[in-house]
């Protein structure tokens, strides 16, 4: 297999700016900016660490059993809970659910028994999880956006018909963006935080994903592929992407940075607190090797 170089970056938005803060020889994804901390979470071979942008030390952080966290994890709006999704293989089936714990380490709650559920968002006053889920409904598997307590409780659907991932609360809470195949192509859209006003945002001929609106609300990122290079419902690694901005109403849609990357680049938030300056990671594939 090829030798993968994952590079975190940050860029400066206003500036066009691109700093790189750390490089790896192994596979780093989903990177995102803790609370009013100079401080990015990531996600590295099923575990969540810590890395400080001024010393550059990495910690580790004790998600408990939750071992096999993929690149779906979030923070609680006042910064002191962390929610994951855990995933393995159970009975001979491949499984994920949705934990919350406290950032300071603990025993992890499962929110979501029913699976697979890929979290993406907690809402603004900390009551509820946002999530893609698949779910067998009559007689077909099902992608949708649900939303559940984040205490756990009964899950409900917000979406229905195409494939629909990728949800994540606008900075008043008003508003859920998430992305769907419903009118061909991945495109980025809107709806009421119950489900109502579903608002296609982006009318590109690329596939669109992962929006992720700015703290400050007055901007939104997101990754954009070529059309062609992948199936509309992929997000697929190792590809040539770019992250696109545009305002709180579609406005103003552009792309900013051209990049080697795709699945783990911005799955999540990456927005830094002061909403200038946002984290991703790029990739670089070297020479062959066994294995």
């Amino acid at each position: 297999m090829a030798k993968r170089t994952s590079i975190l970056s940050i860029l400066d938005t206003e500036s066009g700016e691109v700093r790189e803060v750390a490089r790896f020889d192994h596979l780093i994804e989903a990177p995102n900016w803790l609370r009013n901390e100079n401080r990015l979470l990531y996600n590295d071979g099923g575990r969540i660490y810590t890395l400080d942008l001024e010393s550059g030390e990495i910690c580790l952080l004790d998600t408990g059993a939750c071992t096999g966290c993929n690149n779906d994890h979030v923070l609680s709006p006042d910064g002191t809970m962390l929610a994951v999704s855990h995933g393995g293989m159970e009975e001979g089936r491949y499984f994920c659910r949705i934990h919350t714990l406290p950032i300071g380490g603990g025993t992890p709650r499962c929110v979501t028994p029913n699976s697979p559920s890929f979290l993406h968002g907690w809402s603004p006053d900390g009551e509820e999880l946002s999530y893609c889920a698949f779910r067998q409904r009559e007689g077909r598997l099902a992608v949708d956006i649900y939303i559940i307590p984040a205490a756990g409780g009964e899950e409900r659907r917000l979406t229905d018909g195409g494939f629909n991932d990728g949800p994540e609360y606008s900075p008043n809470g008003n508003y859920i963006w998430f992305n769907s195949t419903r009118s061909g192509l991945m495109q980025i859209w809107r709806m009421r935080r119950d489900g109502s006003e579903q608002t296609q945002m982006t009318h590109t001929e690329r596939n669109n994903w992962f929006a992720h609106p700015s703290p400050d609300g007055k901007k939104v990122v997101f990754l954009s592929y070529r059309k062609g290079d992948l199936k509309p419902e992929e997000h697929l690694p190792d590809l040539p992407v770019e992250l696109w901005l545009m305002g709180p109403e579609g406005e103003d849609a552009r792309p900013v940075l051209s990049l080697f990357g795709g699945q783990g680049s911005i799955n999540v938030n990456s927005w830094a607190p002061d909403s200038c300056r946002l984290a991703f990671v790029r990739y670089e594939l070297g020479e062959e090797t066994e294995g």
